[in-house]
């Protein structure tokens, strides 16, 4: 799978897989820009610490979500498990639209975050799977970032959904889940074109299933780009087991590869709290300090989704070239000293609502580079059959530590008022980001351009 040479199959591979993360941002956006309405008694009449518990609650699902089908998907493959939780997903997203109270819509988003939760699992581990090494990094980072396109078009759409003008406040918002519930449909059809996981077939005992997969992908990029592919370079004798239990598992993780496991907590954790912190709440920040109409959030916030999804894209390139230690570090520690100088500047109130954007752009332009970056580092360091519980593990993990908490901590600094307050939950989050930067420089792996198997050795490898 290494040596194939980038083909059309990646290409639809990856809009197959990553199309989820954009209409995962275009819903979450839309939550984020609906704060203000769905404080509206036309609408939910929620308080700010409803929403802020609507949030958790959709974080829980996610965090829970993860661990269930991380299991489910090392143990039965990545395959079945992406097309049950993208109709989990789907469901919840449709759900919500028809949520009547503050226990009913935090339900949905309960639902709605089961869903993604086991997204993130599945769809990590067959993209690291299928993708060639030399585009691993650059390829993991545009997917998991795609949900910044979401976002922008989230907040775009929110400018017409949440005009009063134009339609009734009860009635936009829904309508918004409701187009993006739709649109998650038509994600099945495009899941058609992602194969199984040789490497999982191949681990599990089904190596006849394994050959035929890869011969019939090495069939479809030879027609679609014309070469002949090289000869495959290098043996790995395994033996092969239908499921491998947790003891083996949680061993690998806690002792063998100990550092790794403090690795990618850290980085998880740093990168949970900063976003959830700020884009779970900043449609309330807008109104609160600035005085933004409730309708007008998404003229903001689509200029700050862009440049989170440009980060990705083009800083990726850097991590298969320049390497990861180097770029994970430096990524996470420029966001934490822009975001401390923006907290300052915030705590003296010498900001605008445009100027605080702008200073969010710059910001998480970097910030969305690292964060992507983090997935990146739980899903390739870990061995191959443990590759999807790692990820769901510390996901759970650090959004567990770092997202539940975020938005609950920041809507109560928002709604104190006081510039300062806030402030300090920014500078928490910029001491993170640093501690994140310090602890992949110290423990970080040079997976660039390596593969899976050179990176971390299989549970089922010979001897």
């Amino acid at each position: 799978m290494d040596r194939l040479p980038w083909s059309r199959f990646h290409l639809l591979l990856v809009v197959a897989l990553g199309i989820t993360w954009v209409l995962d941002g275009l819903e979450v956006t839309i939550v984020g820009a609906i704060g203000p309405v769905l404080q509206d008694k036309r609408a939910l009449g929620l308080t700010i610490q409803q929403i802020g518990g609507a949030a958790s609650f959709y974080v829980v699902g996610a965090v829970v979500g993860a661990l269930i089908f991380g299991w489910l998907t090392d143990r039965f493959g990545r395959r079945l498990v992406f097309y049950a939780t993208l109709m989990i997903y789907v469901g919840g997203v449709i759900a919500s639209a028809l949520a009547w109270d503050f226990w009913s819509f935090a339900l949905f988003r309960l639902v709605t975050g089961l869903g993604i939760g086991g997204e993130y699992a599945a769809i990590n581990s067959a993209i690291d799977e299928l993708i060639p090494a030399k585009y691993r990094g650059r390829v993991d980072l545009i997917v998991n970032g795609s949900f910044w396109l979401g976002a922008a078009a989230g907040a775009g759409a929110s400018l017409l959904l949440l005009d009063p003008n134009l339609l009734d406040p009860d009635f936009g918002w829904r309508l918004g889940f409701g187009i993006g519930g739709v649109l998650g449909l038509g994600i099945l059809f495009l899941r058609r074109y992602v194969p199984e996981s040789p490497r999982w077939l191949v681990t599990h005992g089904r190596e006849e299933e394994a050959e035929r997969t890869v011969a019939e992908i090495e069939r479809t990029v030879e027609a679609e780009t014309g070469q002949t592919l090289p000869k495959a370079d290098g043996i790995l004798e395994v033996h092969p087991k239908k499921s491998f239990g947790f003891g083996e598992i949680f061993d690998a993780m806690v002792h063998k590869h100990r550092g790794r496991s403090v690795l990618a907590l850290v980085l998880m954790i740093a990168q949970a709290f900063l976003f959830n912190a700020v884009f779970f709440t900043y449609g309330l920040v807008l109104a609160k300090f600035y005085g933004v109409p409730e309708n007008r959030a998404g003229v903001f916030l689509v200029p700050l989704a862009v440049g989170n999804f440009l980060g990705p894209v083009l800083l990726g390139h850097f991590f298969d070239t320049i390497g990861r230690r180097r770029m994970i570090a430096g990524t996470f520690g420029l966001s934490g000293l822009l975001l401390t100088a923006t907290a300052i500047v915030f705590g003296l109130d010498l900001f605008t609502a445009w100027t605080q954007t702008f200073a969010w752009i710059a910001i998480f332009f970097v910030a969305s580079a690292a964060a992507s970056s983090a997935y990146l580092t739980a899903s390739e360091i870990f061995p191959l059959e443990t590759r999807a519980l790692a990820i769901a593990v510390f996901y759970a993990l650090g959004t567990g530590a770092g997202g539940v908490m975020a938005p609950w901590l920041f809507t109560h600094l928002i709604e104190s008022g006081q510039h300062w307050a806030l402030a300090g939950g920014y500078a928490g989050a910029a001491l993170l980001l640093v501690l994140a930067a310090v602890t992949e420089w110290k423990l970080g792996i040079d997976a660039e351009g390596k593969s899976l198997e050179s990176i971390a050795d299989p549970l089922s490898k010979a001897g």
